[in-house]
Order: structure tokens, then sequence, then C-alpha cells
């Protein structure tokens, strides 16, 4: 009933929908280039042989899918991975494998998604998460696509929400023949709502390499800190800069020459918080305005897409945003991964078996509130030596769990292999 509701208004609705999009387009939310892929027109011709498709909604979920789209490529199947943001798009254009292209994920409106579908004709759809589009999901299913759920996740509140709609969930999940949850929790949520051969295999965050990082940039990055005291909060969200800007300054007389890095998660942000920083009186420079980074710069504020790895390895010492002044939190692993002394604050419900297993393994300290950042900060810059046991153990941890790529990758051969035989024989 829901879902033919939602079918229903999605048709009807069209002239609200064409509103929506064009209003996202004035805010730069849409890759005007592109468009026409939004409304299932093909950016490009599908290539011949069996085609893997991967779906992730946006910058987190695409990146914790390339190792998976590595080893499908690996196996000389062409891979099709749809997000649907810019940003997204932009990072997969530089990462993704050879044998594995973009599109842009149709919106959720049937002769779009039909659109797609007749053109790519998938054998074989791998859905990363929780984003789960009814009509995208039911005429996928309809047309014998074989549906696996990857990274499975839903939280304790979409739980509630979902749980509102049995029927209409029980209908999307049942589609899958596969569901790989993230964690133990994230499966029993799944199952109860609907989901058939539920499995938790592990988390393929825990398979991403460490991420990226142009050398010589580092290099002149290296040269310009010059040994000064440095700390980073990485993807910082609103309230968390200025949370960044105390403990700078209730740091710096103590530590000369104190340097704070700041990543924002929306780089569109930059010259807002850059604006908020001067605004307290500090000294900042804006990376994507080419400012330089100078001896007396307070605060740098990278506000650049695809350079974080850049900066993990240039601060020691990295606090994760979304942890104190929004909540969810963004990736702790990604950090420990390259070797840092990770921190985060309470609010990491985003990653409920991650967050709590590193700071069990001293692979990261949870720090309670801002007061508690600076301390924490303080102490770790007063003392090298545990920054390095931190840092140690974190990427320790990371490489222990990073396993789990291949106990995924054994699940989906049957599934993989069926489609390759299929293609042979046609």
């Amino acid at each position: 009933m829901i879902y033919r509701l939602y079918r229903g208004l999605t048709t009807m609705g069209a002239p609200l929908i064409s509103l929506y999009l064009d209003r996202r387009k004035r805010r730069g939310k849409e890759d005007v280039q592109r468009f026409p892929e939004r409304l299932g027109r093909p950016g490009r011709s599908r290539p011949a042989g069996p085609l893997v498709w991967v779906h992730a909604a946006s910058v987190g979920e695409s990146l914790s899918m390339l190792p998976l789209i590595e080893r499908l490529c690996a196996r000389r199947l062409t891979v099709l991975v749809t997000t649907g943001t810019v940003t997204s798009a932009k990072l997969m254009g530089e990462r993704l494998p050879k044998g594995a292209l973009h599109q842009y994920v149709p919106v959720d409106r049937m002769a779009y998604v039909r659109g797609f579908l007749d053109h790519w004709r998938p054998d074989l759809a791998l859905w990363a998460e929780s984003e789960f589009w009814p009509n995208l999901l039911v005429e996928s299913r309809r047309r014998g696509i074989g549906l696996v759920l990857v990274q499975g996740r839903v939280s304790a509140k979409s739980f509630d929400g979902w749980s509102r709609a049995p029927g209409f969930i029980r209908r999307l999940l049942s589609g899958f023949d596969l569901c790989l949850a993230q964690t133990e929790d994230d499966a029993r949520r799944i199952r109860a709502l609907g989901g058939r051969d539920v499995r938790c295999l592990g988390n393929l965050k825990y398979a991403v390499p460490p991420l990226p990082a142009d050398g010589a940039g580092l290099a002149r990055l290296n040269a310009a800190v010059a040994g000064r005291p440095v700390w980073l909060a990485s993807s910082t969200h609103p309230g968390e800069e200025a949370v960044a800007a105390s403990v700078h300054k209730a740091l710096a007389a103590r530590f000369p020459g104190l340097l704070t890095l700041i990543v924002p998660r929306h780089p569109p942000r930059g010259a807002e918080v850059a604006a908020e920083l001067r605004g307290l009186g500090l000294r900042v420079a804006l990376r994507s305005a080419d400012e330089a980074l100078g001896a007396d710069t307070d605060i740098y504020v990278a506000d650049t897409i695809g350079e974080l790895g850049l900066f993990y390895r240039l601060a020691p010492i990295v606090f994760v945003g979304k942890s104190l002044a929004v909540g969810g939190g963004q990736n702790p692993f990604e950090p420990a991964r390259i070797g840092a002394a990770v921190l985060f604050g309470p609010a990491m419900e985003n990653f409920p078996d991650m967050a709590p297993r590193m700071v069990e393994a001293g692979a990261a300290l949870e720090v309670a509130d801002s007061d508690a950042l600076i301390t924490v900060v303080g102490e770790l810059l007063a003392t090298p030596e545990r920054v390095a046991a931190l840092t140690a153990k974190a990427a320790a941890w990371a490489e222990a769990e990073a396993g789990v790529l291949d106990a995924v990758e054994a699940v989906l051969a049957p599934a993989l292999g069926a489609l390759e035989k299929r293609h042979a024989r046609s």
C-alpha cells in the first residue's frame, strides 16, 4: 500500500521533482554538465560483457567500497559505480580503478529508473549501507537483477522509523538475495525488518587502503610547518571549528608556534569557517584561496577535496569531527590506518562497533567535551612518547582488521562466478 502510494506520488509529482532539482542545480548540488544522468539518460555506452553495478550514496560509502571494486575489476568485470553527490563523483573520477566507471544515480522516479536500467542492464547490483530507493530496488528485482546489500547499516533511530512501516521496508529488504551487515546489531535490525540471509562479516571500512597523498605537496607542507607543534581537527561540522579555535587559544601560550589544521567535512564551507575564526581574532590561511601557510598562521583551513590523506600525514594528533557539536561521527579508521593518534567525541553513533573497539584496543581516545579535548591535546603535545604509542597501536589495530575484504569476496564468489559463466556462454 505504501509503496503504491510512493510510486504514484513520484509519477504524478514530476513538476515538483523538476522544481526541486532546478533548485539543487542553482545551489551547486547537481552537476549541470552531467545532469541528464540524473534523469536516467546515460552519459556513456555500456561496455560488452558482465557488468556489476555498485551503488553508494556519497563520499563515505563510495570510498568504503573501493577495495571491493578493485577486486571486481581484477576479475575483469566491468563495474558501474553510482553515487548521488557532486563531491563523490569527483572523488570517484580520481580514485576508480581501470575497468570501473561512474554515473550519477537516477532520481527515484520510475521513468528515470527504467531508462537507467534499460541502458546499463546490470547482472548484479551491490548496494552500500542504507540508501533504499524504492522504485530502483523494486524495478531491479522485477527484472531479475541479483541484489546484495553490502555494508548494511540500520541505526536504532532508523529501525524505529522503519518499524512504523513494516510492510514497506520488508518489501524493499526482501528483494536482496543476501544482506551483509556492518555489525551484529545492524544484522539483528535488518533481520527483524525483513532481510533475507543476513550475515555479519565485518566492516569494509577496515579494508580501505590508506588515503593517498601527493608526495611533493606533503614535502612542501612539512617545510612550511618546520617543526611547529601541530594537531588536526578533521571532517568538522558547524560548531566544531569554534571548538578547535578554543583548543588553539587555550594551548597557544603553552606551546609556542602551535598550528591548528582544520579540514571541514564540506569544503564549500571553507570561506565561512575562515571568516568565523578570523572573527575570533585568529590568523587564518585558507587553502582553496592559495593563502600561504606562514610562520604566523594560527589556523590553516584545508577546504579542498581529496587531500585528507595529506593532512593526516602532516599532523600526528587527529580529532575526528561530527562527534562533539553535531553527532553521528566521521570515520576514525582513516587516520588510524595512516598511524595517527586518534581522538573523537562521545557522539559516534555512525560507528557503534568501530569506535568502542578502537578505544578498547588503545587505538583511539574518546573526549567528553571541548574542555576534555583541550586537556587531551595538551597532554599529547607535551608527551611525544605517548603520541608514538598511540599511533603504533592505531596502525597495528587497523592492519589487523583489514581481512574483512577476503571474507566479503568469498561470499560473493558464487554469484560472480555464475554471471561470468553466463556471459561466457552467450
